[in-house]
């Protein structure tokens, strides 16, 4: 059963301090409490603090002001929010995917402390949004409070519905528009090989597209009536289209597996792309739990 709070994993870094003031901002929206975390582990030595009955207290330390210097930060982000801090020992990925079992939202920084400069996705972000239970927000993007909409991956698949249906609640609570994208394949022939054109009509294959977008969204612009509804129709890439329309969304939500995932994985080649490459906070919505 999910409680109605969101958690934020947090480590310090300036990327995590972002991911903490967009899940206030949301608390905020949603009126529920905001939980932050932080966990740690120790593989150094002992003798560099002198002992082993002082590493714990120096850790621990250490993490406890982390833990309630972010909530100081959350409280002055959105006043009024209720807020509440924690660090604990133990796997920082394993912390979080425990907690956000019973959460409403999970929510990660794209990149924190441990990793290499040059990667666009820490692992700890990386391991959440492909293994958590419930929604995960991994925050990216340069802007903190951007105005454009909410954008939604639209493929058809159930895991498109429950990002639909995320996606309306969002642009209701932000009084924001909500921008279905849907793509189209665009067929090519074999690599290497000396073949005429096959035989295709793009335009009654952008027609198409359109018309199974239409329907899909009908039955959501009944229940939101009031969030204006605009569709992009674009052929080729699902990642490449939501990556460059992302650049003026306020959130961009997709499912954890559409249509063109492997069956076995846990999340689609879509949603990798995107939480590598969007300019924008993505929303990964994995099935929901039995």
């Amino acid at each position: 059963m999910r409680h109605p709070a969101i958690v934020v994993g947090i480590d310090g870094s300036e990327q995590s301090r972002t991911a903490v003031r967009w899940a206030a901002s949301e608390a905020r929206l949603h009126d529920i409490p905001l939980k932050i975390l932080t966990a740690y582990t120790w593989n150094g030595p002992p003798e560099a603090f002198g002992g082993v009955g002082e590493l714990p207290d120096v850790i621990t330390q250490q993490f406890d002001q982390l833990a309630a210097g972010a909530v100081a930060e959350a409280r002055a982000w959105e006043p009024g929010i209720e807020v509440s801090g924690a660090a604990v020992t133990g796997d920082p990925a394993s912390v979080l995917l425990d907690a956000g079992r019973t959460a409403a939202l999970l929510v990660v920084g794209n990149r924190g402390r441990g990793g290499f400069a040059s990667l666009l996705l820490g692992s700890v972000s990386q391991q959440v949004a492909t293994h958590a239970t419930g929604p995960v927000v991994v925050v990216r993007g340069q802007r903190e409070t951007p105005s454009g909409p909410v954008m939604v991956g639209v493929d058809g698949s159930a895991s498109a519905q429950r990002a639909l249906a995320l996606g309306f609640d969002e642009a209701q609570r932000r009084g924001r528009g909500l921008l279905a994208v849907r793509s189209y394949p665009v067929p090519m022939p074999p690599y290497g090989m000396d073949m005429p054109p096959l035989p295709y009509d793009q335009d009654a294959a952008s027609r198409d597209a359109a018309r199974d977008l239409d329907a899909t969204l009908t039955p959501w612009r009944d229940k939101y009536p009031a969030v204006r509804v605009q569709t992009l129709i674009e052929p080729g890439s699902p990642a490449r289209n939501l990556v460059d329309a992302s650049r003026e969304a306020t959130l961009l939500i997709v499912g954890s597996r559409g249509h063109g995932a492997l069956v076995g994985s846990l999340l689609g080649s879509v949603g990798q792309q995107l939480l590598h490459h969007a300019d924008c906070p993505v929303m990964i919505v994995h099935p929901e739990q039995p």
